[in-house]
């Protein structure tokens, strides 16, 4: 099969696995370059198989030499259709971890779920006895749970309607947003969603289960951002599920006194998540163009490999003053954030290709499927086919 890009809305329905196998490639040899002396060894990852998650899990291998069990929630290719990016990653991490000698086995299903958490935990005893780690990097548009109740979230203000301007992937140009703030009962929602209760779930059950360490390390990912979006995201629907996942992260610490809990808050970068926020795709646009001038750009693996090389330690995390591991102090400088006011108050259609980093912002979103890497022949005949070879449906 030849395997071209389709593109529905803000996301891509197909992907490459040699694309997404290069660039797992890409991302093992630059956290093999940049080795950390954190002692976590047994590494579990909720979320594992794109973004943030799937770089977690690459870093904790090969920085740390760590063991990671992944959970995903990913579909397999067939002759006739590929399969999606999260199970392609999944299989070529999985594939070089094997060649390496590192330990690397993976469940696929609705984390949210008991049964997933059981299936997790009984690989976990059987192969780790306990984990160290825990790096919650869920991040689904809605959640089931145990009593069968459906929630879905919502990427709305909560205060009132607000407009801005935002770019039309579709052809690039600006226009303005106007978005509608949410219901008390979405926000609600939203919060069951993308808050913190899943990941406190997940503490609970591995400590019942005597499956996680009494002085283990777990980690969730967040976002504050500028000023620009903070009526969408920091004070909007979504950014009261964060606010919701930090004040987990202190329930948790509190309530299992030798587990270190930390939120990590990390730079805006494109993913399956941003994308479907509006204003943030033109934002991170003009952010990229920026933070590339200075020298300063990370994508996800930096990012994983600087948490694991200079924010985590032994005895404690490197944090602000309220805790929060801040791998967004690049993004968030004061002459970084000047550079993107400035630009955004003048960007129009006309000169958005030239004073932002547009291009890079699609090499990035294609990249999440495996497109335009490096050294691959996309007009080539692949198998769609690509088992994980230790995957526990």
């Amino acid at each position: 099969m030849i395997i071209k890009p389709k593109t529905r809305g803000f996301i891509c329905t197909t992907a490459h696995p040699e694309g997404c196998k290069k660039i797992v490639s890409d991302q093992i040899e630059y956290a093999k370059a940049h080795k950390s002396g954190f002692g976590c060894k047994k590494v579990l990852v909720i979320g594992a198989s794109m973004g943030y998650g799937l770089s977690a899990r690459v870093a904790a291998a090969y920085s740390c030499g760590a063991s990671t069990i992944g959970v995903i929630f990913d579909k397999e290719g067939s002759e006739k259709r590929p399969a999606s990016a999260g199970w392609y990653n999944t299989a070529a991490f999985e594939e070089f971890a094997a060649a390496d000698g590192l330990y690397a086995k993976t469940i696929n299903g609705d984390a949210f779920s008991t049964e997933i958490k059981q299936k997790t935990i009984d690989l976990i005893k059987k192969d780790l006895g306990k984990v160290d780690m825990v790096v919650y990097s869920l991040a689904a548009p809605r959640r089931t749970t145990a009593d069968g109740t459906v929630y879905s979230s919502v990427l709305k203000t909560t205060d009132s309607s607000y407009t801005n301007k935002t770019i039309d992937l579709k052809d690039n140009t600006i226009t303005e947003v106007t978005i509608d703030p949410a219901t008390a009962e979405e926000v609600e929602h939203t919060v069951k969603v993308m808050g913190g209760e899943d990941w406190m779930d997940w503490i609970e059950a591995l400590t019942a289960a005597d499956a996680i360490e009494e002085n283990a390390v777990t980690v969730a990912f967040s976002y504050l951002g500028p000023e620009i979006t903070h009526p969408i995201y920091m004070n909007g629907s979504i950014g009261q599920a964060k606010k919701h996942v930090f004040a987990t992260s202190k329930a948790i610490s509190e309530k299992f006194s030798g587990i270190r809990a930390y939120t990590s808050v990390n730079k805006a970068l494109v993913t399956q998540s941003s994308s479907a926020i509006p204003v943030v795709p033109l934002y991170i646009s003009i952010l990229y163009k920026v933070m590339k001038d200075k020298n300063i750009h990370e994508g996800c693996i930096e990012q994983m490999t600087r948490m694991f090389t200079d924010k985590l330690a032994n005895d404690g995390a490197v944090t602000d003053e309220n805790g929060m591991i801040r791998l967004d102090d690049l993004e968030m400088r004061e002459d970084v954030q000047k550079e993107v006011l400035d630009i955004w108050n003048s960007v129009t259609s006309e000169t958005v290709k030239n004073v932002s980093d547009i291009d890079g912002y699609w090499k990035d979103f294609f990249g999440l499927f495996g497109f335009e890497a490096d050294g691959v022949d996309y007009e080539a005949d692949v198998n769609p086919v690509y088992d994980i070879a230790s995957i526990t449906e």
